[in-house]
């Protein structure tokens, strides 16, 4: 098995981040496999180099480690990425999209139960003549059309899935206006080429796993399987986010003597333990057991932070 961590440096880590990232590490270590890391760069302006620096040294001081070196940066990657987008093109399942954002929100477009915007397929038909036109107004973003198909998986955490590929996500946007490459692709190509077997996150990206599958076999990748996991939740039901600062690592690690009780509490939220104790990530290792991992997203509570 070989599994991965691929946190995007637009901030510290929290500790729903470290929570995943033990998850995924604990998974790929207690089969005997092997454990990467990846930086998902692909915005540089919005992800400063310092970021995945900090990430690097977090990940030390938690006892998480990996197998790859140098770690990759997708940042640096662009022309992978170009590579196979061309393939892409030249199947004819790439179109150019002029849509703006005030447009893909209109009122009659149909939405996913989760807010996200299900992209009507407003310029799928555009003509030559049109396109020419809108390119003198605004440079376009590119889609990749997906199909009216099912998409069936089976979640290592959640079970069994099924995903409409057109009706669930509609054409998605693969190249932004700007050139940038888009999520979707590049973390299907990342995880492709560097022979990833598991992909451990959150469950707010199980849905994700449908157009990611897709491309896998577009691009003549093996399918990973896949391993969601609950969220981190606050008291009032929101996700915990970087702006939290009580779940910030920064200010953990300034709190602690050491990364034994933070693992320790990790452990607990993951269900591998009854009560908070403090341990090495490697200390837990062998009792780790993903069949205890909740079935649910988890509170955590605004001071847990104390009590470590």
């Amino acid at each position: 098995m070989t599994g991965r961590f691929a946190p995007s440096p637009s901030g510290r880590m929290h500790l729903g981040n470290i929570y995943t990232a033990l998850a995924a590490w604990l998974c790929a270590r207690k089969s005997g496999g092997s454990f990467l890391l990846r930086i998902e760069d692909l915005d540089p302006m919005r992800c400063p180099r310092n970021f995945a620096e900090q990430i690097f040294s977090d990940l030390e001081w938690l006892g998480i480690t990996w197998d790859n070196f140098p770690v990759p940066f997708q940042s640096e990657r662009t022309a992978i990425y170009e590579k196979y987008y061309e393939l892409l093109k030249n199947e004819g399942l790439v179109y150019p999209c002029f849509c703006s954002r005030a447009q893909l929100h209109v009122a009659d477009a149909p939405h996913a139960s989760d807010g996200r915007v299900v992209y009507a397929g407003t310029c799928r038909h555009l003509t030559v003549e049109e396109i020419r036109k809108k390119e003198k107004q605004r440079r376009p973003a590119a889609r990749l059309i997906l199909p009216e198909e099912e998409v069936r998986f089976t979640d290592g955490h959640f079970g069994s899935q099924a995903f409409n590929l057109a009706r669930d996500w509609g054409d998605i946007i693969i190249r932004r206006s700007d050139g940038v490459f888009a999520y979707q692709l590049a973390v299907t190509i990342d995880d492709g080429l560097l022979g990833v077997t598991q992909v451990v996150r959150g469950w707010d990206l199980l849905s994700s796993s449908a157009p990611q599958i897709y491309l896998f076999r577009l691009l003549g990748f093996d399918t990973p399987r896949y391993l969601h996991l609950p969220l981190l939740i606050t008291e009032d039901g929101a996700r915990l986010a970087k702006r939290d600062k009580a779940a910030d690592v920064g200010f953990l690690r300034s709190q602690l003597p050491g990364p034994e009780p933070l693992v320790g509490y990790i452990a607990y939220l993951l269900g591998q333990i009854d009560k908070p104790e403090a341990m090495t990530a490697t200390e837990l290792l062998p009792l780790f057991d993903d069949k205890k991992i909740p079935g649910h997203d988890i509170v955590i509570p605004g001071n847990y932070w104390e009590h470590l």
